[in-house]
């Protein structure tokens, strides 16, 4: 008979249960993380993001407002030569959208399209900052250094440089010419404030309201000259 000692079956239990702490589940295999799809799509995403701004900048730029350099001495002493102006052209945008002309009001500065300047020794084709002087409808004399504006409600005429606010806020300088025209539907005439140093409507006729780009909104450069008109 065979005795097995307390010792001998103590360290086989032993064995025994540390065999089963020791047992692990076997391992998944690694899944490789697929990371080229993700790079392409985050670089489309910075693509459709750049180009998108690139579009709204030039949506903003063709239909709401945009930035102007002033160029020349024409419009002193309301605009000074390399101002930095703020132009609006919802206006004329909503007009063009909704059929109609846009006519700015009396008084308004624009800057608008001309062609046709090579023969005053300009650019043939150039955009131009001037003051709205009569609108459709007007008939508009120049003579003796005075504009006088004919219309249905001043049959007798009147004098916009002396009359409106531009006038009282600025002297301007003599007006030269001698001239008698009436304004089309789609006419408007236009005057810079330096009327001695002034390429506009008195030497290349009325302009087309169709050519006007938008109305001076705001100066903001130089900073201590801003201004909103």
């Amino acid at each position: 008979m065979q005795v097995q000692s307390y010792e001998s079956m103590s360290e086989k239990q032993t064995e025994s249960k540390a065999t089963e702490f020791i047992t692990l589940p076997p391992k998944e295999p690694r899944r490789k993380t697929q990371t080229r799809p993700s790079t392409i799509k985050d670089i489309l995403s910075i693509v459709f993001v750049f180009v998108a701004a690139i579009v709204l900048a030039l949506a903003l730029i063709a239909f709401v407002f945009q930035s102007y350099q002033v160029d020349g001495p024409s419009m002193e002493n309301t605009l000074q030569n390399n101002d930095r102006l703020i132009v609006w052209k919802v206006p004329r945008t909503w007009a063009r959208i909704t059929g109609h002309a846009y006519v700015p009001g009396r008084g308004d500065i624009v800057i608008f399209t001309e062609n046709n300047l090579s023969q005053y020794g300009q650019t043939d084709v150039k955009q131009l900052v001037k003051r709205v002087i009569g609108l459709p409808g007007d008939r508009v004399v120049v003579k003796d250094g005075v504009i006088t504006i004919y219309n249905k409600a001043h049959p007798k005429g009147f004098q916009p440089d002396t009359t409106l606010p531009y006038g009282q806020h600025h002297t301007l300088p003599y007006t030269s010419g001698d001239i008698d025209v009436t304004l089309s539907n789609s006419q408007i005439f236009v005057c810079g404030d330096n009327r001695t140093n002034s390429l506009d409507s008195r030497m290349f006729g009325p302009v087309n309201v169709n050519d006007i780009v938008g109305k001076l909104a705001l100066r903001v450069y130089p900073f201590d000259s801003f201004e909103s008109f």
